[in-house]
């Protein structure tokens, strides 16, 4: 059967009554939980709970910040038409105060090793996508492959930091540059970011600096001649990759 449509998830995620813990998710950095929204008595929707105050802290990110860079991913991801991110919200009643909900997604074992060498356009838009939110922590894990195949990615907790902080495992486009029609997304949701609701949303969710710094992330992009960068370390590939 087909899941609810992502506005429908957003709403559910956001507003039933019900959210029970399941578990508690082994692996993760921080605490993070399964859980599902609705009433014992109908099925209904799996989700990851990361609560602020099970965030671990951070001498390079701000305490109790990381469930709102989870929420802010999507609703970039939102705009731009990618990459495929779960949908996230921020949930204020929950068992252990406010935090980041995101629609469980029931994945397979493979990831982005392995399956690198197909997809080019996907790996491509989740590269330039890790370029634009600087994101710290793009694993092959965190690309998860559902049973229709499609990639989702998720864990975009250390994200939108105004310093220069990119690793990710996916360096396959390093000096090529960016495809025409994601060039047109970029440029598109830049203007929102700067006169539209996307940027209101980002204010409720990043700071005022980082915004800025978003911004001229977008704007780099769109420079003639900009190309995707290569590694400047061995840093720069995230522990464990997977």
């Amino acid at each position: 059967m087909p899941g609810p449509s992502s506005d429908e998830a957003e709403r559910e995620l956001r507003d039933l009554p019900d959210l029970k813990i399941l578990g508690l998710l082994h692996g993760a950095s921080n605490y993070t939980f399964l859980a599902q929204v609705g009433p014992d008595t109908k099925p209904g929707l799996r989700a990851v709970y990361k609560p602020a105050r099970g965030e671990s802290p951070l001498w390079d990110f701000e305490a109790g910040t990381l469930y709102q860079r989870e929420v802010a991913a999507y609703e970039l991801s939102k705009a731009l038409g990618w990459p495929a991110i779960p949908p996230t919200v921020v949930r204020r009643k929950a068992p252990h105060g406010v935090g980041a909900l995101q629609l469980f997604i029931e994945a397979d074992g493979r990831h982005f090793l392995g399956e690198n060498k197909r997809r080019t356009p996907t790996w491509m838009r989740i590269a330039l996508f890790d370029v634009l939110t600087n994101n710290a922590d793009r694993k092959s894990g965190h690309c998860l492959f559902d049973a229709d195949d499609k990639v989702w990615v998720i864990d975009h907790g250390l994200t939108f930091h105004v310093d220069p902080k990119l690793r990710t495992v996916i360096w396959d486009f390093a000096g090529r540059p960016v495809p025409p029609d994601a060039c047109g997304d970029v440029e598109r949701v830049l203007l929102e970011l700067e006169r539209g609701a996307v940027g209101k949303t980002m204010e409720g969710l990043i700071s005022q600096a980082e915004l800025r710094v978003l911004k001229r992330r977008f704007r780099a992009v769109l420079a003639p001649g900009w190309k995707f960068p290569d590694p400047s370390s061995a840093w720069s590939i995230p522990w464990p990759p997977v």
